[in-house]
């Protein structure tokens, strides 16, 4: 295989822009992707002194991303597509998430599936975290992007023409645009019996209410609530696969 670092990071870096310090950003400062953190650390590790990730040079991000990410979640050894896949997992989400995100799906002699399975197994961590509310339409458009990209390079590899594949987006858009839709549709459908069940009226004994039935009907409500949440989460992430692959097929 060849070091396809030059046509794998600069997809990735679109995605990590520049500075940023969002404060529902656990990694914090960041610039070019580059946490302050992780900046210190290969200062002292290349015997400079430490100073703000803020003034780190385009070539210094490209050595970390290279020596740091690159290199550490084995992508120089993996097919094309599938590389770009565990790659930018591993910038996104860490490299012992990228490199077990693999492990979990290899298989298929296919590596276009390959990819699909890692940017589905990526996607739903991501889904679960906390800071999903914050970050989660973008980080489902990225997720997206990386699959489209890795699933037409892994086909190209292996390959196909760019009708073939122009075919298999178009398929992947139609599913994709299908499952938006089931779940925008279950959506709707939790939030009618969640609003259902949050202005239902407790049972009336005499003059005291009923608080076991209020105590379930909370429950129920809550329930219902994170059902939609999930469906809705869906339903983005799904739309912004549609609209990926919708790109590839045009």
């Amino acid at each position: 295989m060849s070091d396809r670092f030059d046509v794998c990071h600069p997809i990735t870096a679109k995605w990590e822009g520049g500075w940023s310090n969002h404060k529902a950003d656990p990694g914090g400062a960041t610039m070019y992707g580059v946490t302050q953190a992780k900046f210190t650390e290969m200062l002292k590790k290349w015997g400079q002194p430490n100073r703000s990730v803020r003034t780190i040079t385009m070539a210094e991000a490209l050595r970390i991303y290279r020596e740091e990410f690159w290199v550490k979640c084995g992508a120089p050894n993996l097919f094309p597509g599938v590389d770009l896949a565990v790659y930018d997992a591993s910038v996104n989400s860490g490299v012992s998430r990228g490199r077990k995100w693999l492990t979990a799906s290899v298989g298929s002699n296919d590596h276009s599936v390959t990819v699909k399975k890692i940017c589905r197994t990526r996607l739903s961590f991501m889904q679960g975290l906390k800071i999903w509310k914050s970050f989660g339409n973008g980080w489902g458009r990225r997720v997206a992007d990386i699959e489209v990209k890795g699933v037409a390079m892994a086909l190209k590899a292996m390959g196909s023409s760019d009708a073939v594949i122009g075919k298999v987006a178009k398929i992947e858009a139609v599913e994709a645009t299908k499952s938006a839709a089931a779940n925008d549709k279950a959506a709707k459908t939790t939030a009618t019996g969640s609003a259902g069940a949050a202005t239902a009226p407790a049972v009336d004994q005499g003059t005291n209410v009923d608080l076991a039935a209020l105590w379930v009907l909370g429950i129920i409500a809550v329930g219902l609530l994170v059902a939609f949440l999930v469906f809705h989460a869906r339903k983005k992430a799904a739309k912004a696969r549609a609209e990926a692959y919708e790109g590839l097929a045009a």
